[in-house]
């Protein structure tokens, strides 16, 4: 059975459908659009379109979510156009029950369109456009903007086209609200379009008053939380049992799309509220609306103590481990007893933000969330791009604790973490079998040398642990350096080095 709008009464039960009239809601988006989300991905159609659906079954709004896909053109007619725009969103808790609920709240989806992006970047009605990129996304060099906004080639740039199209319309400003889940996204954001916007003026293409005018816009900052993995075989199987077509397919680009999502049920959405054209009453739907401060609490929290930096222990020593899932890793005693510590040593650089406790967070994620053996996650999809999360999810801590007056060089499970990076990167797991490595392009070239090393030899790493822009902090001038030396030695000996290491520091 094909997920579609004539095929919605047909489903068999335990698929919870949506409690609103599609065509109407469709009918009054496309009459006064309201939301317009960029970015088609997974996290998208499972977490944020179902706030919206909460709002639309509770009568809340009428109006749904106009989508558009600028990098992956591919996505939009294998994921969305077959199933009328609908998405199967599939929970997997922890005690092994699944949620099925069919979403329903994208009144439409399209790529490649950029005159009707501007159009409807320019509607009058339109109150919030949300940007979901990942965050290589928002990385914009003055010198590579392009020939003005005719010529458009990133999304931003297309973005800041329909912008200028909304100032030439007399539009009033709007929130333009990044979902992507990096520290001060918000910021980053509102440079991103600044830098294009300044780019054009200076060649000519737009006035100076354009400039100002995406300056009037708000750029609120967000922290979003919510594991989803890429569709999942074992997943497609318990649908397909159901007699539902949950095929799996792969666009061009590598994409992974299907007519379902799975995600695990905990899920954060924490955005600072300042919407100038008015907005969507999502905290009816579960969000935290608050202060730019507080978010920044949040985010710290999360990234830089309670989730992501553990992540990232497990992302590199999980693979060294021949572990399959994150779930797999949190067998392994271990490995939670070092994630407990690493925790520990950053919970004090943490402040409180009021409205989620940090002990409650990290104990949800350590007990439940990362456990969770139906979340099919991979500690190879946590290892890509290793080396540009690295700076915020240890070195804001590591300055954090120098600005408290706390003892960096008494850390153990951060170093133990960088020597056990360093051992990844030689590309043999614990027994010296070779072993790939997961994408990290902007990798830099000194850490580039471990590749392929040989077990025992030894190798100058003083280049990589100085480095502040790989660590946020010289490693050797916070007394951090000559023990990650010691323990790298430790653990590039020899096969099984890295299991022995490991049941040293951590008996079980």
């Amino acid at each position: 059975m094909k997920l579609n709008l004539q095929n919605l009464n047909a489903l068999p039960p335990g698929y919870t459908l949506p409690a609103f009239d599609i065509p109407a809601m469709k009918a009054a988006t496309a009459a006064a659009p309201t939301w317009l989300q960029i970015g088609a991905g997974n996290i998208f159609r499972i977490f944020v379109a179902a706030l919206q659906q909460d709002l639309l079954d509770a009568g809340l709004t009428d109006t749904g979510i106009v989508v558009y896909e600028g990098y992956d053109e591919e996505i939009i007619p294998q994921a969305f156009a077959p199933y009328d725009n609908l998405t199967l969103a599939v929970t997997l808790n922890a005690d092994g029950g699944i949620q099925k609920r069919v979403i329903a709240s994208i009144a439409d989806a399209f790529a490649q369109d950029t005159e009707r992006l501007r159009e409807i970047i320019a509607a009058p009605s339109l109150q919030l456009i949300s940007i979901i990129i990942t965050e290589n996304g928002y990385a914009v060099d003055p010198a590579k903007v392009c020939a003005g906004p005719a010529h458009a080639v990133t999304t931003l740039e297309q973005v800041v086209a329909g912008l200028l199209s909304r100032y030439e319309k007399g539009g009033k400003p709007l929130a333009i609200v990044t979902m992507d889940n990096f520290a001060e996204n918000g910021a980053m954001l509102a440079r991103a379009v600044h830098t294009i916007a300044a780019a054009w003026e200076k060649g000519g293409y737009v006035p100076a008053a354009f400039v100002d005018y995406v300056q009037t816009m708000a750029y609120p900052w967000t922290m979003i939380d919510k594991i989803t993995p890429r569709p999942s075989e074992a997943v497609a199987k318990i649908l397909a049992a159901d007699g539902f077509d949950a095929a799996i397919t792969k666009t061009t680009k590598n994409t992974f799309v299907s007519p379902f999502v799975n995600a695990e049920s905990a899920q954060y959405l924490v955005i600072e509220d300042n919407f100038p054209a008015g907005r969507p009453p999502l905290e009816k739907a579960g969000v935290y609306f608050t202060d730019k401060d507080t978010v920044r609490k949040v985010d710290q929290m999360k990234v830089c103590a309670c989730l992501n930096p553990l992540h990232t222990i497990l992302g590199v020593t999980g693979p060294l481990l021949k572990l399959p899932t994150i779930a797999a890793c949190m067998k392994d005693a271990r490995l939670v007893k070092w994630l407990n510590q690493a925790a520990a040593e950053a919970l004090p650089t943490v402040e409180n933000p009021g409205i989620i406790d940090p002990a409650s967070f990290l104990d949800v994620v350590l007990t439940q969330r990362f456990p969770n053996p139906y979340i099919p996650d991979t500690p190879e999809r946590i290892a890509c791009d290793t080396s540009q999360k690295i700076p915020v999810r240890f070195g804001v801590a590591m300055q954090a604790r120098q600005a408290k007056g706390l003892s960096i060089e008494s850390l153990e499970a951060v170093p133990l973490f960088v020597a056990m990076w360093l051992r990844y990167r030689m590309g043999l797991d614990n027994t010296g079998a070779p072993m790939a490595l997961s994408p990290d392009p902007l990798l830099p070239d000194a850490v580039k040398a471990l590749d392929g090393l040989p077990f025992g030899e030894k190798i100058d790493v003083w280049p990589i642990l100085s480095n502040a822009a790989i660590f946020g902090v010289d490693l050797y001038k916070v007394g951090l350096g000559e023990k990650i030396e010691g323990l790298f030695a430790e653990l590039s000996s020899g096969p099984g080095a890295v299991s022995r290491k490991l049941s040293e520091l951590y008996p079980a």
